[in-house]
């Protein structure tokens, strides 16, 4: 649901004079406070064993859930990509990172509570302390490695990481 048909009424003044102004936001004729829904920021990385297998995650909650992905989420407030990676990592693979090289960014719909929220998802490649025993924690599943030829981009859960591993494996060197 695009986020227009939710909002109904102005967040200042409460008037259901809300109208469409364009189609990222919307403008209240009482009061003329303009809502924009821009895109929330997040991460995600490409971690590669010395195997060069690459490391991925299976979902353990909706959007997608059981379908793959790569390690990663939202970007908290104050808090840059880099942090955010490192971050990420350290709760869903009680990882540390070492090393966060950004590689890339692609636009991205993230499904919340029936509404779908524009995302930019900003890409790294990651290397961690350790690569054996991760753990899977937070909203992950499970956690594996997956050399790169069993690769199936299509398996990957949300459409900014089919793109961002499809891109992946045409250009290995880019990691």
């Amino acid at each position: 649901m695009h986020f227009s048909a939710l909002f109904t009424h102005c967040p200042v003044c409460g008037s259901s004079l809300f109208v469409q102004n364009n189609e990222k936001s919307k403008r209240c004729e009482a009061c003329n406070f303009v809502f924009y829904m821009n895109a929330s920021a997040a991460v995600a990385a490409f971690i590669v064993n010395d195997a060069g297998d690459l490391l991925v995650c299976r979902r353990g909650k909706e959007p997608a859930k059981g379908t793959l992905d790569l390690p990663g989420g939202f970007i908290d407030a104050n808090e840059t990509a880099e942090e955010a990676v490192k971050r990420e990592i350290a709760e869903e693979l009680q990882a540390t990172v070492v090393e966060a090289k950004y590689l890339f960014s692609l636009p991205n719909e993230y499904e919340y509570s029936g509404l779908l929220i524009p995302t930019l998802d900003m890409i790294f490649a990651c290397t961690v302390e350790r690569v054996d025993n991760l753990i899977a924690g937070d909203d992950v599943a499970e956690c594996f490695f997956v050399p790169l030829h069993e690769i199936n981009p299509e398996l990957f859960g949300l459409q900014s990481i089919r793109k961002a591993v499809a891109l992946f494996l045409k250009d290995k060197t880019a990691v």
